[in-house]
C-alpha cells in the first residue's frame, strides 16, 4: 500500500524545528510588546488623559467606549504591522509554506481587521454596558453572554465569515463525497455536503474540518489536502474530526472555554475594583481602565493556557482513537499524519515543555506511533 512508504522527511524536520523556534520567539515578542503597551498607557497616565479628551467631545458611554477602544487598539495594530507582515507573510514564504501575494495579504488584513474589529467592539460595548447596569455581577452575565456568542458564531461562521476569506465549492469527486458522507452518518451526524476550500491561494499546508453546528454543519477539505492525500488518508483525517462530534468535544470545549473566561472576568472584576482609586479611574465602568482589564485577562489566559491545552490534547487523543476504529485503516492514518508533518512543516517530536505550554494537539510523532501500533507495528 502507498501509505506504508510515506516517511518523515528529515530535512523538512530540520526546517520545522527552526521555523517553530522563530515562531515561538515572535509569540514572546508579541506578548511582551502588547503587555508593555498596556502598562505604558496606565503608568504614564495616557489612558486617563485620552478618556478625558474623548469625554470633552461627548460623555455618552457608547461613544467613550467605542472611540477609546478604536484608538487604542488601532494605534497598536498599526504600530505592529511590520511585525505582523514578517510573521504572517515573509516568514511563511521563506520556509515555503505560503502561496499568498502581497495584495492578497493586505486584503486579508483589511477584512480581518474589519470583521474582528466590529465583533470585538460589539463584545466590548456589551461588556461595559453590563458593567454599568450590574456593577456587582457584570462578570457573571458577561460570561453567560460569551457562551451564547460562541455558540452563535460556531453556527454562523461557515455561512457568514468563512466565505469572506475563502471560496467553498462542492467537491468534484462524488465517490469521495459519498464515502465521507456515509462516514459522517455512521458517526451520527448530518452534514449539508462535502466542500473544498481554496487554501492553496494562501498556503501550501493541508487541512480539513467539520464546520458549523446543527443545520450549518458541513465537511470542508482543503484543496491542498485533496491534491496530495489518498482517499483512504482523507477518510481517516475526517474520521478524526468526526471523533470530536461523537465524543461531544465541541460543546465540551465551548463550555470549558466559557468557564475559563468566567474566571478571567471575575478576576478582572476584583482587580478593577481594587485598583480604581490607585489609577484615578472614575469607577468600574471607566473605559480608561481598559488596559488594566486587558492585562488581567491576558495574564489569566497565560496562566491557564497549559490547563486548556491539556484538556484539548486529551480530547484529540480520543478523536485519534475513534479515527482508527471507525476507519479501520491505521496505516492510512499514520501515513496521513506523516504527510501533514512533511507538508505543514510541523515538528514531529517537540520538546516536552513546548508541548505542555503551547500544544493543543499531541505531538505528531506520538500520534503516528499510536497509529502504527494499532496496525500491529507494521
Amino acid at each position: 500500500m502507498i501509505e506504508q512508504h510515506v516517511q518523515i522527511d528529515e530535512e523538512r524536520q530540520r526546517q520545522a524545528r527552526r521555523y517553530a523556534r522563530i515562531r515561538r520567539r515572535l509569540l514572546l515578542l508579541d506578548l511582551a510588546l502588547g503587555g508593555l503597551y498596556l502598562i505604558a498607557l496606565l503608568a504614564s497616565g495616557a489612558s486617563v488623559q485620552l478618556e478625558a479628551a474623548l469625554r470633552r467631545v461627548s460623555d455618552h458611554p457608547l461613544w467613550l467606549v467605542g472611540a477609546y477602544v478604536t484608538l487604542v487598539l488601532g494605534v497598536y495594530g498599526l504600530a505592529l504591522m511590520p511585525l505582523s507582515f514578517y510573521s504572517s507573510y515573509i516568514l511563511p514564504h521563506r520556509f515555503g509554506l505560503s502561496a499568498q501575494t502581497v495584495r492578497g495579504w493586505i486584503a486579508d488584513q483589511i477584512k480581518g481587521a474589519a470583521v474582528g474589529g466590529l465583533l470585538g467592539l460589539a463584545l466590548i460595548e456589551a461588556t461595559y454596558a453590563l458593567v454599568r447596569a450590574a456593577p456587582a455581577t457584570w462578570w457573571l452575565w458577561a460570561g453567560v453572554g460569551y457562551l451564547v456568542f460562541t455558540v452563535i458564531l460556531a453556527n454562523l461562521a461557515p455561512i457568514l465569515l468563512v466565505p469572506l476569506f475563502f471560496k467553498l465549492t462542492p467537491i468534484a469527486d462524488q465517490d469521495l463525497a459519498a464515502r465521507l458522507t456515509r462516514l459522517a452518518e455512521r458517526a451520527g451526524t448530518h452534514v449539508r455536503g462535502v466542500f473544498t476550500i481554496d487554501l492553496s491561494r494562501r498556503t501550501k499546508a493541508a487541512n480539513a474540518a467539520l464546520m458549523g453546528l446543527g443545520h450549518t454543519r458541513r465537511i470542508v477539505l482543503g484543496d491542498t489536502l485533496l491534491r496530495e492525500f489518498t482517499p483512504d488518508e482523507i477518510e481517516t483525517v475526517l474520521a478524526h474530526e468526526l471523533g470530536h462530534h461523537v465524543h461531544r468535544d465541541i460543546p465540551l470545549l465551548i463550555v470549558s472555554q466559557s468557564v475559563l473566561m468566567l474566571g478571567g472576568l471575575y478576576l478582572a472584576h476584583r482587580v478593577l475594583t481594587s485598583a480604581a482609586t490607585a489609577f484615578g479611574f472614575r469607577g468600574l465602568d471607566d473605559i480608561a481602565a481598559f488596559p488594566l482589564f486587558m492585562l488581567t485577562l491576558g495574564a489569566f489566559s497565560l496562566v491557564t493556557m497549559p490547563l486548556a491545552n491539556a484538556l484539548s490534547r486529551w480530547r484529540e487523543r480520543l478523536a485519534d482513537a475513534y479515527a482508527l476504529t471507525a476507519s479501520g485503516k491505521p496505516l492510512a492514518f499514520a501515513s496521513a499524519l506523516t504527510r501533514l508533518a512533511n507538508q505543514n512543516l510541523a515538528e514531529v517530536d517537540p520538546e516536552p515543555w513546548v508541548v505542555w505550554l503551547l500544544y493543543d494537539h499531541p505531538p505528531l510523532g506520538q500520534r503516528i506511533a499510536a497509529a502504527r501500533q494499532a496496525a500491529g507495528g507494521e
